[in-house]
């Protein structure tokens, strides 16, 4: 089959072997997928991930165990937990030890004709949405996550630093929640997606001094750490969404000081992300910068390096 695999090298095959799906797992033929800032930190040797990238996607089911999924339209969960150990066992399959994770941790990706996940890790997409949507809804239940982390008050005021993809997903999620928002960036031409939707914003160099209840970090960057924590009042809460390849150097004896909370935030729960899209709840459309067939997979994943783009998709015929 077609893929775009990084070996090392960013190269597109068409010899790429298909992958049969082991018992519990089932085959997806996948027909549009996302590329997102973590499949450019791979390349860069982010978790020193060989294979084929991807993992945002949305597929059809061709084989399965699982009856009724076959001919679903479906996303999926990326995480592939074992089910068994006490991690899962407690409710807590996405941070299974065993786990790998598509396109980006011993398992094959969504950028190629087929990928394989476990059938429990499939949600099927409302006939309402299209492919277009539905691709995004791996990033967005990352946005919904932080709702399962903090309780956000209405009262509270919250700042997302960073206007990147994950960053205006984020910032749309949070203003259902009636909280005192800012999102801040360095693009006008993104921060008027919101500012579209009622969302205020501000660029970088027009704030000051900003003190919030719960600041996000969004922005993808080394750096974003340090604005962020410059935000965050004492006994604050600063959300981290970010991941890159790369060590940050860190002051932990101002987060004792100011008992500032710090929260990891990864991957997050499908169903509420899936309701939010079938309501019209999000923008996705204003998002997609370009769509690339997966033939120039190279020249997509060239666009997406650009500076300022936001989300560009792979068609696969």
């Amino acid at each position: 089959m077609k893929a775009l695999i990084y070996d090392g090298e960013l190269r597109l095959v068409t010899d790429y072997p298909r992958p049969e799906p082991p018992p519990g797992e089932a085959l997806v033929r996948v027909t549009l997928a996302g590329i997102c800032n973590t499949d450019l930190e791979v390349v860069r040797g982010y978790m020193g991930f060989h294979g084929v990238l991807g993992h945002e996607f949305v597929g059809v089911v061709e084989d399965c165990g699982v009856p009724e999924l076959v001919g679903q339209r479906v996303v999926g969960d990326i995480n592939a937990a074992c089910g068994n150990c006490p991690t899962c066992r407690a409710g807590r399959p996405t941070h299974c030890p065993q786990r790998t994770t598509l396109g980006i941790d011993r398992r094959d990706g969504a950028f190629a004709e087929f990928l394989t996940l476990p059938a429990v890790n499939l949600f099927p997409v409302p006939d309402q949405l299209s492919d277009r949507e539905a691709v995004f809804a791996e990033p967005l239940a990352a946005a919904c996550e932080i709702l399962e982390q903090v309780h956000l008050h209405p009262t509270d005021r919250v700042v997302v630093l960073g206007d990147g993809k994950l960053g205006l997903l984020v910032a749309q999620v949070l203003s259902l929640t009636g909280c005192d928002l800012l999102v801040v960036g360095r693009h006008p031409q993104k921060l008027v997606i919101l500012r579209q939707r009622g969302i205020p914003t501000a660029l970088g160099d027009e704030v000051a001094n900003v003190q919030a209840d719960v600041v996000v970090d969004c922005t993808g960057h080394p750096d974003g750490f340090l604005a962020a924590r410059a935000m965050v009042r004492p006994r604050g809460t600063l959300v981290l969404k970010s991941t890159f390849h790369g060590v940050n150097q860190v002051d932990l004896t101002s987060l004792v000081v100011d008992e500032v909370q710090l929260i990891g935030s990864r991957c997050g729960p499908f169903a509420p992300a899936l309701r939010l899209l079938a309501r019209k709840l999000i923008d996705v459309e204003s998002l997609i910068d370009a769509v690339y067939p997966l033939d120039q997979a190279l020249a997509a994943f060239e666009r997406a390096s650009t500076k300022g783009t936001l989300k560009i998709l792979l068609e696969v015929e």
